[in-house]
């Protein structure tokens, strides 16, 4: 797929061409909900707990007597049936809801999610700023026409250029290999440095997951 790309001061610069490994896949979306779900699970924290029938307070002597009260016998105020009493198979605060993936899985999703987004994808020469300024990122961003949920992709970014662009609404920075499924999904444009697509080949082709479009129809055309 060719795409124009822009100049750091937000002018289309030449045509390129997307590495089809990367950006031409047609997506398995059971893979990508999957690594969707596990970056979500390995961010949910364990805050939640309830109390056992050991840890509630009270239920030191029994109620009433075992016998003649009409009513049914109990031993303590605990007992997990009274309101007051200690909850049964709660969450205890030890739970563990992190989820692991294979990294040819986890690759593989990856490129896939960002085929499937292909099309909100820009690509900028160079993320720069010379001053701290987020009205120059605000204007930059303009003139790139994105807006929304923005995820800005880098190997590094400047300094200026990154703090800059910390104070705009739905705007993240991400570094290269941080790229995740989860951003890339809930992302209205993204917008990567040409530098950056080279390490994006390198590193989601490297485990070698899922053919190429292009291979896939060479090779279905010449079995017929």
């Amino acid at each position: 797929m060719k795409i124009t790309t822009f100049t750091k001061s937000g002018n289309k610069g030449s045509e390129l061409t997307l590495e089809k490994a990367v950006f031409g896949l047609t997506p398995n979306t059971q893979l990508i909900q999957l690594a969707y779900n596990r970056f979500l699970n390995n961010a949910r924290t364990n805050n939640a707990k309830v109390l056992t029938r050991s840890e509630v307070a009270g239920g030191g002597r029994k109620p009433w007597r075992q016998k003649g009260t009409g009513r049914a016998r109990t031993g303590s105020i605990r007992n997990p049936l009274w309101r007051t009493g200690g909850i049964i198979f709660g969450p205890t605060g030890n739970e563990n809801y992190s989820q692991d993936m294979p990294k040819k899985m986890a690759r593989a999703a990856l490129a896939q999610a960002l085929s499937a987004k292909v099309k909100n994808i820009v690509v900028i020469e160079k993320f720069e700023a010379s001053e701290y300024k987020t009205k120059a990122v605000v204007e930059l961003l303009s003139k790139l026409n994105v807006s929304g949920n923005i995820v800005l992709v880098a190997d590094e970014f400047n300094e200026a250029f990154r703090a800059s662009s910390a104070n705009i609404a739905g705007v993240t920075s991400l570094k290269t290999k941080s790229l995740s499924v989860y951003a890339v999904m809930n992302a209205d444009s993204i917008v990567i440095e040409k530098a950056a697509l080279d390490t994006l080949k390198d590193w989601l082709t490297s485990a070698r997951v899922a053919p190429k479009v292009a291979e896939k129809k060479e090779k279905e055309e010449a079995s017929k």
